[in-house]
Formats: C-alpha cells, sequence, structure tokens
C-alpha cells in the first residue's frame, strides 16, 4: 500500500456527529474532526452530503457551503486555512473619543 499524501485519490465522503470520513482510492479511511472546519460543523446534514469529489479525487468541494478541502492537505493534517471572519462591532461614541 502505498501511503504518500501525494498519492490519496478520494473515492467517498461521510459524516458522523464529530468527524467527516474520507475513504481513499488505495483503501484508507481518513477521520477528520469537523471542528477542523467550522464551515462543515456549522453545515446543516444536507448540505455536507451535497459535495463533489473533483480533480479526479485530489480536491472535494461543497458548493452550498463555499467549501474546498484538498484531500493531499488532510492526509497531511491540515486543517482550514482561511482566516475567521471577525464579528462586525458597531462604533461607539466612546470608541470615537477613545482614538483622540
Amino acid at each position: 500500500m502505498n501511503t504518500s499524501a501525494n498519492d490519496a485519490i478520494a473515492t467517498g465522503v461521510s459524516f458522523d456527529s464529530d468527524n467527516m470520513w474520507v475513504e481513499l482510492a488505495d483503501g484508507r479511511k481518513l477521520g477528520v474532526p469537523l471542528a477542523y472546519f467550522p464551515r462543515l460543523l456549522h453545515a446543516t446534514p444536507r448540505q455536507r452530503k451535497n459535495y463533489t469529489i473533483s480533480g479526479g479525487g485530489t480536491g472535494l468541494h461543497w458548493d452550498d457551503i463555499d467549501e474546498d478541502i484538498c484531500v493531499k492537505s488532510l492526509v497531511m493534517g491540515v486543517g482550514d486555512r482561511t482566516k475567521p471572519r471577525l464579528p462586525h462591532r458597531p462604533i461607539t461614541k466612546k470608541a470615537i473619543h477613545s482614538s483622540r
């Protein structure tokens, strides 16, 4: 069995309450905590099931939640690297006065 991350090809994806399970062409099944991918963690079960395997098995895509995952990165243990959005904070008079 070749365990190289470069050769990792996804053939299927499933979920339980805490993990995403990626089936690989070489027979491995990779479990990844949903906490690594906040968009998937907060997605509905229906949104999670609506995925596409792209690039001949090298990528996973969820159109509904705008999530793209590289299978090679999963095998290497890399989680979501997008920067979280900061919550919008309204400007208050105190904030205006403290910046002077």
